[in-house]
């Protein structure tokens, strides 16, 4: 098993296409390019953190439920600005096929912590002592921090990040030092 990290899909946005060059033709192009990037690396059996922003507004909660059935794997959900379809009262079948839903989360993994928030943070639990941090909402305009990393799709050549890939990466930057 394998552990994933992901942000900002924004299937269903045709907007996000143009706002950030994605280089997709329409949302029903975006959605299958995601969705086979993600299934080329994510398999059945592994674990992936979605930070946010994973349906745009405009799309049913049959069609979020139809994606989400669609990715391998079991999902966890960091809340982020974009949760509109979760608010409706059907959505509770889509809640439900999430192992868990929160607005931020400390992980840890193979001794070590991971801050996860749909927002970049200059501090988190930990930044002092080496604890990593992963968000989205930037759309990779944003640079990293400290231990800090943007897992969101634009960011990632539209596809998760492994834990192995995230660990290699935060391990060549310093702690965040300033914040005890």
């Amino acid at each position: 098993m394998q552990i994933w990290l992901t942000s900002d899909e924004h299937f269903g946005h045709a907007n996000i296409i143009r706002f950030c060059n994605r280089p997709f033709s329409d949302t029903d192009d975006m959605r299958e390019k995601l969705i086979d990037n993600f299934n080329s690396r994510v398999k059945p059996g592994d674990v992936t953190f979605h930070l946010g922003d994973m349906f745009w507004r405009k799309l049913q909660v049959k069609e979020c439920m139809g994606i989400l059935e669609r990715l391998n794997g079991k999902h966890f959900y960091i809340n982020g600005n974009h949760e509109e379809v979760f608010d409706r009262p059907e959505s509770f079948a889509l809640i439900d096929m999430f192992l868990n839903i929160t607005d931020v989360r400390m992980f840890r993994h193979e001794n070590k912590r991971i801050w996860m928030s749909h927002y970049a943070h200059r501090c988190w639990p930990k930044s002092h002592q080496g604890s990593y941090h992963v968000f989205g909402h930037t759309h990779g305009v944003l640079e990293d921090f400290g231990r800090s990393h943007d897992v969101g799709v634009d960011s990632n050549n539209y596809a998760p990040v492994s834990f192995t890939e995230l660990v290699t990466l935060m391990e060549s930057k310093e702690p965040n030092v300033g914040a005890k």
